[in-house]
């Protein structure tokens, strides 16, 4: 779990540095001030879950590999997904139903901190 899940968040981290200087430095003059605050949001969540999935994927090698971690990431991997994903097509698109998705991933990225926050209290380790 450890090596896969830190390399998922690493790549995640990358990529939220790529998009985030696109936005900043490509889309700038493209899009209205609402459309690029909502596709920064996007890229703020991305980053947090990127480095908090890197985070669980540590814990995992210290607390032991357990099915509500490897769930707890697999929501947070897909959390960025719908919640910044949602978020970055409808800021590119200005598809306002698009904005309907996002809480989905909002409640991914919820669901899966309440996994890693079990499994860290039933754990054994101290």
């Amino acid at each position: 779990m450890l090596k896969k899940y830190f390399a998922i968040g690493a790549f995640g981290a990358a990529l939220a540095v790529a998009l985030g200087a696109f936005g900043a430095h490509g889309l700038k003059e493209v899009l209205s001030e609402r459309l690029l605050d909502i596709f920064e949001t996007g890229v703020r969540y991305h980053m947090y879950h990127s480095l908090g999935l890197m985070l669980v994927a540590l814990l995992a090698d210290r607390l032991g590999e357990s099915k509500l971690l490897r769930t707890g990431a697999n929501l947070l991997v897909a959390g960025v997904v719908i919640f910044s994903g949602s978020l970055y097509a409808l800021a590119l698109s200005d598809v306002s139903v698009l904005g309907a998705i996002t809480p989905i991933g909002g409640v991914a990225f919820l669901g899966g901190w309440g996994c890693i926050i079990a499994a860290a209290l039933r754990s054994s380790e101290k």
